[in-house]
């Protein structure tokens, strides 16, 4: 199996003929305005995996499925309901006031599952932390709740391929939930600021890894751009290695672009 990150919580996962694109969205700097998921790949792209709503998971999904064809697993909390349609919130659109339809959709709660051909997809309690951003001195938060686009539809998928699995926990504060889950790769964001501020630290990160028990750790959203600043979500990278290390796994550091084989 081959994994391929590109920054953010976005990823390839290849296998065989198999290509799952998790949180396919965009990258923000300055000009460089550009799809995470480069968009060569899209076409031959078999399934997509959202995490949540915010831009950088989702911005590029309906682009990513209209080229590929490919079935869509989200959160229920990503959908809603109307005139007996289910549809998805609008990628690009502003807060909550655009909704648009996806074909091949396949919502999921925590707990439920879906086989889609030869990838299994198992949907995971996630909590997604508030947003906290430093502009022009001031920091402004944002708190994930009804009626607010930050955080929409927080789920973890535990994705099971072939005699190997990948659990991706989105942008999730710490939980207990994910006791024993065991998969052979999991992907975990190391960004937060503490105080389950955004995701979890390096510190929350790693407790998580102890309960979990998987073979393989990649850590992922942190130290990424934003509009003019090179790095927000900063985290020690290395730091967390060393941890992951002491605690018997093994962790691969991955650059935008970077793959492993597992």
């Amino acid at each position: 199996m081959k994994i391929t990150h590109y920054l953010y919580n976005a990823f390839l996962v290849e296998e065989g003929g198999t290509k799952v694109a998790i949180d396919p969205g965009q990258y923000f700097y300055l000009f460089d305005w550009r799809s995470l998921v480069p968009e060569e790949e899209w076409p031959a792209i078999t399934h997509i995996v959202i995490t949540h709503g915010d831009p950088d998971h989702h911005w590029q999904s309906d682009r990513v499925a209209e080229a590929s064809g490919a079935p869509v697993v989200c959160g229920t909390g990503l959908t809603k309901s109307e005139n007996g349609q289910t549809l998805v919130i609008d990628p690009r659109g502003k807060e909550l006031k655009s909704w648009i339809p996806f074909d091949n959709l396949h919502p999921l709660d925590v707990g439920d599952s879906i086989a889609l051909d030869n990838v299994t997809v198992e949907a995971v309690r996630a909590v997604h932390g508030p947003i906290e951003v430093s502009l022009l001195g001031f920091k402004i938060r944002k708190e994930p709740g009804p009626g607010e686009r930050t955080g929409l539809g927080a789920m973890g998928f535990k994705i099971s391929v072939g005699d190997k699995t990948i659990l991706n926990l989105g942008d999730s504060v710490f939980l207990p939930d994910w006791d024993g889950l065991r998969p052979t790769v999991l992907m975990i964001p190391i960004g937060g600021l503490g105080q389950n501020t955004w995701t979890m630290d390096v510190e929350d990160a790693l407790q998580a890894v102890g309960r979990i028990d998987p073979e393989v750790v990649i850590p992922c959203h942190y130290n990424v751009p934003f509009l003019w600043k090179k790095r927000i979500a900063a985290a020690d990278d290395q730091e967390f290695k060393r941890g992951v290390e002491t605690l018997g796994k093994d962790c691969c550091v991955l650059g935008a672009g970077d793959s492993i084989t597992v």
